[in-house]
């Protein structure tokens, strides 16, 4: 059986926060930084399972290097999904520093799509997505991070920094 096409060939996934309770913290938490030079597009996939009333803001920034010395909010696109409910729209947060808040529910997933157009845009080639617990309530949740349409052919290694 050919493997060529798959999906899975062409992505590369990390663990941006690894599933925890009270995964944003009151002060707020980034994922890991990735390197975007190998890639064109990234999905941040965040996701929660116990916290029916905990408000978050999530923005994605552009960062200078990997310690995030220099960081400028950009643009992106999301789409969040409650269980037991249909997909919600595709949406763009053009004012990337207003971010986006969920609505507060169990059992969500909340994909953030970015392209490394608006990542370089900005003179950088890093980029991490941050969630601002405002309204404190832990939940039990964590970020992965999907890269996607690469560069070069069979990019096998790590992105994280």
């Amino acid at each position: 059986m050919s493997t060529k096409g798959l999906f899975i060939e062409r992505a590369h996934c990390e663990v941006g926060i690894a599933a925890v309770a009270d995964a944003w913290g009151a002060d707020g938490v980034g994922s890991d930084i990735v390197n975007m030079r190998n890639h064109n597009k990234v999905v941040f996939i965040i996701h929660w399972g116990v916290g029916a009333t905990g408000i978050n803001k999530f923005t994605v920034e552009a960062c200078d290097d990997v310690s995030a010395s220099n960081t400028t909010a950009i643009p992106f696109h999301y789409r969040q999904l409650t269980a037991g409910s249909d997909p919600g729209a595709v949406t763009a947060v053009a004012v990337a520093a207003t971010g986006f808040s969920n609505t507060a529910a169990s059992n969500q997933v909340i994909m953030i799509e970015v392209s490394a157009e608006d990542v370089r845009a900005t003179g950088y080639q890093y980029v991490r997505c941050y969630a601002d617990e405002t309204t404190d309530s832990p939940l039990l949740g964590g970020i992965l991070i999907l890269l996607l349409d690469p560069i070069f052919a069979n990019n096998e290694q790590s992105e994280l920094t």
